[in-house]
């Protein structure tokens, strides 16, 4: 099967999965009283709920890494294809969520976006950006990677987009890490009122580096092959 078979498949996967994930939150928030998430202790309050729900986010993430594993023919293919699954299962998450819960109302609206191994807070707006970059990213490598002329970032847009990803992790996390101080309790109550954009936003750019780069390198190799049917023509 070819790439471009396998991409309509893989993006049906995920947006099927983005359905079910809005149904079950949509399901869970109601069970528990709080369609809006942004109120203090995040996980249920009946404790084998909250267990369940930290391993279902944690075999939600398995899901999508293994159906990238399985697209992919390259190295490079499995993460890019694990990326886009998970970039637009993301951004289908929150737009079924809206006709189905009606909410999120805005893109600053506070979300708790993963509980594993703290809660995550940040406002919609931050991880649909993340998400955004990983479908463009993905895609990018997806649809033009060839054996015979590899695409993907190279080793300094690497650094720089690990060194963003540190920094935005530590913008979601940075409340739960400092409440994580006093206690695993404080962890629970601890509600954020505003937001790292000063981690966010420089991590954000760095973590668009390989796009960009492969971005570039596409630019570079398309001007290469004008340039050679233009000196044989």
């Amino acid at each position: 099967m070819t790439v471009r078979y396998r991409l309509p498949w893989v993006v049906l996967f995920a947006v099927a999965m983005a359905w079910i994930e809005a149904s079950v939150v949509l399901y869970l928030r109601t069970l528990v009283g709080r369609l809006t998430p942004y109120q203090p202790d995040p996980l249920p309050p009946v404790t084998y709920l909250g267990n369940v729900e930290i391993v279902r986010e944690a075999a939600t993430l398995l899901m999508l890494f293994a159906v990238g594993r399985l697209a992919g023919d390259t190295r490079r293919g499995k993460w890019a294809f694990s990326l886009l699954a998970f970039g637009i299962w993301d951004l289908c998450y929150y737009l079924f969520l809206v006709p189905i819960a009606g909410w999120p109302k805005s893109l600053l609206d506070w979300d708790v976006l993963f509980l594993i191994p703290v809660p995550w807070w940040g406002p919609v707006l931050a991880p649909v950006s993340i998400s955004l970059l990983m479908v463009i990213g993905g895609l990018l490598v997806v649809l033009f990677d060839r054996l015979e002329s590899p695409l993907g970032p190279r080793r300094l847009a690497m650094i720089a987009g690990g060194t963003g990803i540190v920094l935005v992790l530590y913008s979601f996390t940075a409340n739960s890490i400092q409440a994580l101080q006093t206690g695993v309790e404080a962890v629970r109550q601890a509600l954020p009122v505003r937001f790292s954009w000063s981690f966010f936003l420089p991590g954000l750019v760095l973590s668009a580096a390989p796009v960009l780069d492969i971005i570039r390198q596409l630019l570079s190799r398309r001007w290469s092959e004008k340039e050679k049917r233009s000196s044989t023509g």
